[in-house]
């Protein structure tokens, strides 16, 4: 780390200072992957007990917390705030992507590099086109990214929508990526920003989530897949809508016992 860290804002300069502060006997990597392994695993388990996976993400929770003294675990929820203060000062930004870069931390993903912000937004604003009209005929509508990262692509998406008038609350947003880091990191921004939906850590080219067999608010999910379910998607308008969905599919293609057994919603 002996390379002069660029910021692009003051938050970042002061995320960055107390993550590094934990770092005495851990890699920046390590620090990094479980600040956002906790994150995921509380922001998940808001949806309470009777969530999926609320005991296997407390227990990892637990596994993770324990590695750290009690002054160094204090430090956990202030960067979690500081992240919460970034985004809600400034949503045209991805925020612990550009972080993640500026502190070289890329190298343990492979090479894997995440779009800047604004180009993403570009793209949003070009393929995302006639989304008002859509939104006004079936009251909501999905956005889905199959290689998320950590969610500047949605996180575009989103602005582009409330530019348009559609609030996130109307929107399902779906993040798929390989690597599980990336992943929640979509995860956790995409929660912070109000938005509802749900990332899928697993292999997009081989399971993709899209499709017209694959209603994406009814999640067949595949062996070795994990969900990961936005606390927002469990509100009753949610529920009204994914109800909705189980109906048409019902009505089109009768769904058979195996098929119907893989089927992930909010509910089960």
């Amino acid at each position: 780390m002996s390379k002069k860290i660029r910021f692009q804002s003051q938050r970042q300069e002061e995320f960055s200072k107390l993550l590094l502060s934990l770092c005495q006997s851990k890699s920046v990597w390590e620090v990094w992957a479980d600040f956002i392994t906790l994150s995921a695993c509380t922001i998940s388990n808001l949806a309470g007990k009777d969530a999926p996976s609320y005991a296997e993400r407390e227990a990892e929770y637990m596994k993770i917390i324990q590695r750290y003294d009690t002054a160094e675990v204090d430090v956990f929820p202030q960067l979690l705030a500081i992240l919460t203060m970034a985004l809600e000062e400034n949503p045209e930004q991805d925020f612990l992507g550009t972080l993640f870069t500026a502190l070289n931390l890329h190298d343990y993903l492979k090479g894997q590099f995440f779009s800047p912000y604004s180009i993403c937004m570009a793209t949003a604003a070009t393929t995302l086109k006639g989304i008002k009209e859509q939104a006004k005929e079936i009251g909501w509508v999905s956005v889905c990214d199959p290689c998320c990262g950590a969610g500047a692509l949605l996180i575009a998406a989103r602005n582009y929508a409330q530019c348009e008038h559609i609030g996130p609350e109307n929107i399902l947003f779906v993040g798929q990526d390989i690597n599980r880091t990336a992943g929640l990191m979509c995860y956790i921004q995409l929660f912070l920003l109000g938005c509802a939906g749900y990332v899928v850590i697993g292999d997009s080219i081989l399971h993709p989530l899209d499709g017209p067999t694959n209603p994406p608010l009814l999640i067949n999910l595949q062996p070795g897949q994990e969900l990961w379910l936005m606390p927002a998607l469990f509100s009753e308008t949610w529920a009204t809508r994914i109800a909705v969905e189980r109906l048409k599919l019902a009505l089109d293609s009768p769904i058979s016992e195996d098929n119907a057994d893989n089927q992930q919603t909010p509910e089960n």
